[in-house]
């Protein structure tokens, strides 16, 4: 069973964040595919919202074709999700060459994101990417691995940039980008250095978002990404022969074909 929920509140809509965290358990793997959710009354209570915001939120994943709905059952994951046609083929992409590729793809994506998000947001949009911004603080000062609260930051500020193709394209595409934050936040953690360049780099981000400099912004999400890649670059060969590795799985472990039938 996945772990506990956490309340959700805020401006922005109840059911797109409940949708998220939901989506974002069906992308890692913590709900298998097959795997029922919990009732509508268990998640109502765990998110804080009513079954009204816990209904659009399944629908919406139901939508994404993430979950399917069985009739006096219940709700369960698919057994195939839509993102298997996506998967790194592990013939031509290592662990650390997939990491260094999708950041690469972040870095084309969230650069104009950010450019976007400083054109576009409002002072409710500031106030939850600042939110995000502590709530990171806070996760890594208490010994967590900040991956969820990394993801949600950038969320936020593809949430300001008001572009509903460019978020359907990232949430279509969470797997990978969990998977690949969960590496790099992995690496990061090592070092006292990395964690105050990253710190810092977000810190860049939002500060240009905050002053409308949309030239600003996109160079210091471009930034961000490349010193990512970076910092994955220059890793201990012993991160990537242990916890480097295993995280990276989600990106390199090719779609698993159906066994062909015996004669």
């Amino acid at each position: 069973m996945p772990a506990r929920f956490a309340p959700v509140s805020g401006t922005r809509s109840l059911s797109d964040q409940v949708a998220q965290q939901l989506a974002a358990e069906v992308a890692s793997g913590r709900f298998a595919p097959a795997a029922k959710l919990p009732t509508q009354a268990q998640l109502a209570e765990q998110f804080q919202v009513s079954r009204t915001v816990v209904r659009e939120a399944v629908s919406r994943l139901q939508s994404q074709g993430l979950v399917e709905a069985r009739q006096g059952s219940g709700v369960y994951v698919c057994a195939t999700v839509p993102l298997a046609s996506l998967r790194f083929d592990a013939r031509h992409a290592a662990s650390r060459e997939a990491v260094i590729q999708m950041v690469e793809l972040r870095r084309a994506l969230e650069s104009e994101v950010a450019a976007l998000a400083a054109q576009r947001r409002k002072a409710t949009d500031l106030k939850l990417i600042k939110q995000a911004v502590a709530a990171l603080d806070r996760a890594v000062k208490d010994g967590g691995d900040g991956v969820a609260q990394d993801v949600q930051l950038h969320r936020c500020i593809a949430a300001a940039a008001r572009n509903p193709f460019l978020i359907s394209t990232l949430d279509y595409l969470s797997q990978y980008l969990h998977g690949a934050t969960q590496v790099t936040r992995a690496n990061e953690a090592l070092r006292a250095d990395f964690s105050a360049q990253v710190r810092a780099e977000h810190q860049a981000i939002v500060v240009a978002i905050e002053a409308s400099d949309a030239n600003r912004a996109r160079r210091a999400a471009a930034q961000h990404m490349d010193n990512a890649i970076t910092r994955i670059e220059s890793a201990d060969p012993a991160f990537w022969g242990a916890t480097g590795e295993r995280l990276a799985r989600v990106l390199v472990t090719p779609a698993r074909a159906a066994p062909k039938a015996k004669p």
